[in-house]
């Protein structure tokens, strides 16, 4: 990663090894194409983060929530009787153990 200064503008250029391995360590297959538009893109982000590391927020405490909401979960109750688990799985095609069975979805 390099940095230049241009007047007030200071701009932060990544390589392309750099796009590479970050696109790597996310499992991201990247055309060259790709490769120079997101270096661009992330160059972008990394200068205005360095703007954002100038803002003075001494003192500035966290916001998490805005809404002025202090409670928005509901306690959890049980609505009615819920259905026998024979006629839950009733429709099913795979069963195992008393549950669904379907194909994996992650390797």
């Amino acid at each position: 990663m390099k940095k230049t200064t241009n007047n007030k503008q200071q701009t932060t250029k990544l390589t392309e090894e750099e796009v590479k391995h970050v696109a790597k360590l996310a499992r991201l297959t990247l055309t060259p194409r790709a490769v120079k538009k997101f270096q661009k893109q992330l160059s972008e982000v990394l200068d205005y983060i360095e703007i954002l590391k100038k803002v003075k927020t001494k003192g500035v405490g966290s916001t998490f929530q805005v809404t002025g909401l202090e409670s928005v979960f509901r306690e959890d109750k049980v609505a009615g009787p819920s259905l026998p688990q024979k006629e839950v799985l009733s429709g099913s095609k795979s069963i195992h153990n008393g549950m669904f069975k379907i194909k994996a979805i992650f390797e």
